[in-house]
Formats: structure tokens, sequence, C-alpha cells
């Protein structure tokens, strides 16, 4: 690595970090022969963060074995990447801004910890297929698990090791301890009661039995010479009917040619090997599944925020749709019932959805795409997300460095791929990230979403780009594009040129090495001073009234979004079908529609929106359509103001005058019951009455009392 530790130096002591020191010593050879460095700055107690990730092992063992360390226990060390990330690149010599923000960032305490989800295994394990590939992995597992096979054909060998069951699975749900799995099973052979003896076998004419030990039925001729031949075991039984049996198992191994849970990401538990494939890396996995296991609860949901469902009507399910564990559902046909939950789901038999924890795999994109931030990524927040960006963004401007482009990656694939390129560089095969980039490993790439991109680009990036791995689900990716022209036509819109977001590939070195290389895209003059807020809608404010202050040039008045996905934008209502019975203002979940008690109108509030069409699904008269759009106006501060939608004139009580319903409700309503035998004469008369007068008017008059008035 080239390394200028003056310019370093006062790069650092130039930052925004709170420990920016200077750097009093730099090494080519820490992990070997200057090692008595590292053993000094170990004495001395104080934190210490290592710029380097491939000799962890080495550093952790001379802290141990170094006499007068504190143990680790009391001051953890903390390793980052400097080389792969900066230093290997054709760009070195230039990127002293950029390590300086890698290392300000590395200073930052890691988020606080969350609650977690627990699991508990005692190695139960079905495995479900073809007897011998059952037999064979049985093999391997026995010594190490409980297990029961269930196999669909093939023959069975002489040995009675496990218990076996005939049958075809029927149902399987669950995760990790918890699996409830249903077959049918339909053969007069039982095989949990036969000891395989082959009577069966040898006494059947027909040869309809076989060492599978099932009897094949279109071959029987009823001889029933088997059933004579095995009255020892009694495993044989033709009037037995077929039977629906279930059990309960810890693990699963699916050895068939399609997977029974067929979602991306399958419940911890739950291996499919299809055949030909090797069982080596199910196997380690499954007997590594025994005892008990903890993982962070990667979601917060808030009930009240969210827009999938009221009064039975659905309109948001991005979440639902983008969820590669079928971890979340919907919970619409649940309002007020009692609903049973696995142990420690969230919800509520009102709640617009249920999240399954145990089935979450903490990829965020839930909360990505939620357009009210209802669902959030807990591991780390936004907020702890959003401090990490702006301090690399901070430091790496104070140091002189422009143009930042923003690299989001996974902390496994995405790593990698980046450490691939550092490496390539290193030999002169690849030109290296870039020293505008700026990598930052996130727990995984589809977790980010357009509150930090924004927020990014106003606190001074150029670009934000997001590497995808090759293991991604289909619907991340869908999601995270949709997203991003979400985006760009926003910063488009605000008259900021070139290309700011982009999904970028990770599989080849060489395509991501010349991807990195893109020009930079125009940024604001000067960068936002303010925090990533734990709330989405807040955030986004926040981004877009700084870009749109920093806009270089006069921006419309609106800015159309493309649809699906849009976080923002207005309704439209069809003024010749509404009658302003004002159910859409039942409906809406952000208070963005209301009426106005002083008269009938119906008013909308386009910050509020967040596109979720329940008003559209709810309302009766079909008159409301969504427009995905940005408002602008005014400076941006016509969003914020309650607009008159529609209007209509009041009906007033025809007996004491007051102003109730719209005078064309009243008339269709007139009009429509104006043949029903209930509502004539007196009647009739009383639904022009205001709810007071109606009541008075009925027991005025109660010899004309009818049951419909009650």
């Amino acid at each position: 690595m080239t390394l200028d530790r003056p310019a370093l130096s006062r790069a650092l002591a130039a930052t925004p970090a709170a420990s920016a020191e200077g750097i009093a010593d730099v090494h080519s050879a820490l992990c070997r022969r200057e090692a008595p460095a590292f053993q000094r700055a170990a004495r001395s107690g104080e934190e210490l963060l290592i710029g380097c990730t491939q000799e962890s092992r080495l550093f952790l063992e001379l802290a141990e074995q170094t006499e007068g360390a504190p143990p680790l226990a009391e001051r953890p060390i903390r390793f980052f990447n400097l080389r792969e990330t900066g230093g290997w690149s054709r760009d070195g010599a230039a990127a002293t801004p950029k390590l300086a923000a890698l290392i300000a960032a590395a200073q930052l305490p890691p988020p606080e910890p969350v609650a977690t989800v627990g699991y508990r295994s005692a190695g139960r394990c079905l495995v479900v297929g073809p007897a011998a590939r059952a037999e064979a992995a049985a093999a391997l597992l026995g010594d190490a698990l409980d297990l029961t096979l269930l196999v669909d054909g093939g023959a069975l060998a002489q040995r009675h090791d496990q218990v076996v069951l005939r049958g075809r699975l029927t149902r399987l749900t669950g995760w990790l301890g918890t699996f409830e799995a249903g077959w049918q099973s339909a053969n007069p052979i039982d095989l949990d009661l036969c000891t395989r003896c082959n009577a069966c076998i040898a006494a059947c004419p027909e040869g309809a039995i076989d060492f599978s030990y099932q009897v094949d039925l279109a071959r029987c001729t009823a001889h029933r010479d088997c059933v004579a031949a095995c009255q020892a075991a009694g495993a044989i039984d033709f009037g037995r009917n077929a039977r629906n049996e279930e059990a309960r198992f810890d693990l699963v191994l699916d050895l068939g040619e399609l997977p029974t849970l067929a979602m991306h990401q399958p419940p911890q538990g739950y291996v499919h090997v299809p055949p030909g494939a090797p069982l080596t890396q199910a196997v380690l996995q499954l007997r590594g599944w025994v005892g008990e296991f903890d993982k962070p609860r990667f979601f917060r949901y808030e009930q009240r925020l969210c827009a999938h469902t009221r009064n039975q009507q659905v309109g948001c399910s991005a979440c639902i749709d983008v969820c590669s564990a079928q971890a979340i559902r919907s919970d619409a046909s649940l309002k007020g019932k009692t609903a049973a939950r696995g142990r420690g789901s969230v919800g509520h038999p009102t709640a617009g959805i249920v999240v399954e924890p145990h089935l979450c795999v903490g990829c965020g994109a839930c909360g990505t795409v939620c357009p009210s931030g209802a669902l959030s990524f807990a591991y780390p927040t936004p907020a702890d997300l959003g401090k990490r960006v702006r301090t690399l963004l901070r430091t790496h401007a104070a140091a002189g460095g422009r143009d930042a482009a923003l690299l989001l990656h996974s902390q496994e694939e995405g790593t990698a791929a980046i450490e691939s390129l550092g490496r390539a560089a290193s030999i002169g095969r690849a030109h290296g990230v870039p020293a505008r980039v700026l990598p930052l490993a996130v727990w995984h790439s589809a977790s980010v979403g357009l509150d930090v991109w924004l927020a990014a680009l106003a606190q001074g990036a150029s670009q934000v780009w997001v590497l995808t791995g090759s293991t991604e689900a289909p619907q991340y990716l869908q999601a995270l594009a949709a997203q991003m022209a979400q985006a760009q036509a926003i910063v488009h819109g605000l008259g900021y040129a070139g290309q700011h977001f982009r999904l970028i590939p990770a599989g080849d070195t060489a395509a991501l090495d010349e991807a990195l290389r893109a020009p930079p895209a125009q940024g604001v003059a000067q960068a936002a001073s303010f925090v990533v807020q734990a709330d989405k809608r807040k955030t986004l404010e926040l981004a877009l009234a700084h870009l749109l202050a920093q806009s270089p040039q006069a921006v419309p008045e609106a800015i159309a979004l493309p649809a699906p996905g849009a976080l923002y934008g207005s309704v439209r209502v069809d003024a010749a079908k509404c009658t302003l019975c004002l159910a859409c203002v039942g409906a809406c979940p952000s208070q963005a529609l209301s009426d106005n008690p002083d008269q009938p109108q119906l008013r909308f509030t386009e910050k509020s929106c967040v596109q979720c069409g329940l008003c559209q699904t709810t309302c009766p008269e079909d008159a409301i359509r969504l427009e995905p759009r940005l408002l602008l106006a005014d400076g941006g501060r016509a969003r914020a103001q309650a607009r008159v939608l529609h209007e209509a004139e009041p009906f007033h009580c025809v007996r004491c005058a007051k102003p109730f319903g719209t005078l064309r409700a009243i008339e269709t309503m007139l009009t429509k019951l104006a043949g029903h035998a209930a509502f004539q004469g007196a009647a009739a008369e009383r639904l022009k009455m205001c709810s007071d007068c109606r009541v008075v008017d009925m027991y005025s008059n109660p010899q004309e009392l009818r049951i419909t008035d009650l």
C-alpha cells in the first residue's frame, strides 16, 4: 500500500471524528517482524483498531500471549479492511481522504444489541425421499440425530436401524425445533411393524411384494397368503383404511426432486438436497443444529403506521410480496377474531400483518419497500446506519475528498467480491476500488432503502450504489430497482444531472472493476448536517428539503413518480361519482384524507399520503384514483397544506334546518328507497331529518312507529 503518513495524519486531524489524534507510526510488516509494536500497543490498555482483516487470528493470539496486556473481554480488538477497500488500487496514492473516512467510521461504536429469537432442537430429524437415498443419509446422521425416515419408493435394506414409514408427505410447516409434518399412508403393510423377515415376499404367488415391503395392489389378486405368513408380526392388514398421520420434528432433510418448502429462503432446520447432489454439506448442517440457538430479531413493527388493511379492505402489500422467507402474512381475515400464533409472533388480531421472527432471515427488504415506516430494520437501526454513512461522507470531504460514491454491500458475498477485486489490483490485474468509492458493509444489501440513499445524497454523496450477489432473491432485486427508479426520478426532477443510483452485480471481478469506475454524478453544492431519523418519513422529508433547497435549477410544480412502489403521491376524486360518504377518510391509515366538521368536504394533505391504495379499494363509488408524484409547489410547502378535493352543498334537516349529510347523498338515498314498502309516508319524511329530529318525530307519533324506524 502507498501510505503517506503526514498526509493521513493531517487528514484525520481535520476530520469530525471524535478520536482523530493523528498517527504515530505506520507499519508495513506489523503481523510479522514488527509484531512487538503491536504488543506495545496491546499493553497500553487503549482501544485497538486493526486496519487489516487477514491476520486477525494472529493478532488475537499475540494479544492473549502479551504479558501485561488486559484480557480481550475487557478491551476487545476490532478489525476493519483498509487494504483491499482502499490501498490496493491504482488510485492508492490518492486515497488518503478515503482511508481517513474508513478509519473514522471504524472508530464508531458497534450498534446497540437487539432482542433475540430463540430456537431449541433435540435432534429429532425427519428424512423424506427415496428409500436408498434416505438410508444413505441415515448412515451419516444416525449417530448424532434421532431419525425418522418417510420413504416414497424403492427397496429397503435388511437391517432396520431407524423408524421407517411409507407414505406421501402432504403438509410441512414450522422452523428449527418446531416442524409439523403430515403424511398419508394407504398400503396394507405397516413398515413400522414389519420385521423384514421376507416371509410375505416368499409367500405371495403373484410376486406383488418385493424388498420395498409394500404390496403392489395392481398385481395382488387377494390370495392373502402374505397375511398368513405374517401372523407373528401382524404387519399386514388389507382392511386398514388410508391413514393421515402427523408428528413434530426439530429438523427436516428433504431428498425429493423438488423442495417441499419452495421459498427462496427456507426456514432454519430445513435442508433440501435434490437427487444426484452430494449430501456432505447437508449432513454437516444438520449435525450442527442440535442444542439451543439465538438470532437477532431483525425488524421492528409499528401497527399504528401499517397501511396494509383497514375495515377488511387490503391496500399496501409490499412487505408480503417482497419477503423471500414467507415470514410475513396478511392479518386482514382475522379482524375481530382471536388468532392462534407461533411463539414470539408480532401482531394483533386487528393488525395489518403478522411477522414471524423465527422465519425472518434478516434481509430487511420489508423495511426498504414499506411506504409508511411501519416495518424497519433493527440490526442496525436506520439511525445507526445513518450515523456511519454521515461519518464516512463528512470525513472524506473534510480530508479533501470529492465526488464520493457510497458502495453498500453485504457482509459476506459483497465483502468477498471487494476483497477479490483488491487482490487482483495488488498484482496489476485490475484497477481496484477507486479512491472516491467508499465501501460500507451492511447486514444485507436489501436492508437499506430510499430514506438512507437520499439522505446520503443530501449529505454530500455523488452517488449511491448497491452491490448485489448471485444468491439474492429475484423479488429483492426487483424491489431495489423499483426504489432506485423512484429515487432517480426525484433527483433528476430536481435538476441533478447524471446517474446517481445503480445496482451492481458482484459476481464477475472484471465487470465489477469496470462498473466502479463510472463517472460521478452531480451532487449538492453544500452537504446537509441533519442526521438520519428512526422514522423513515421524517428522514425522507429532511433529505427532500435539502435537495430541493440545493437544486441547481428551477424545479417543476410536481415530479411524476413511477408506479408501483411510489412512496409519495396525490389522489384524484371523480366529483361526478363521489357522494362524500367519507369511507375513504376512515380507511386512510396516515390521516392524509380528512373531513371538515363544519361543512361537507373531503380534504387531502399530500405530505402524509403513502400511496397504499386503501382509499381506492374502500370507495363504494369507485371515485378515487392514485396519482404517484412528488409535489414541489411553493417550495414544497404545498405538500404540508390540506386542500379540498371535493365538496358539496349540505342537506338541511326539514324539521330543525340543521345541516347534515349532503344534498346529493340524501337525494340518492330517497331515490333508491322510494319504492320500498318500509319507507313510505312519515317514514320517508324522516329520512330528511337529522338524527335528533328523527327520534323526536318517531316518539311524537307513536301510532306511526314502525319496526324499520327502530
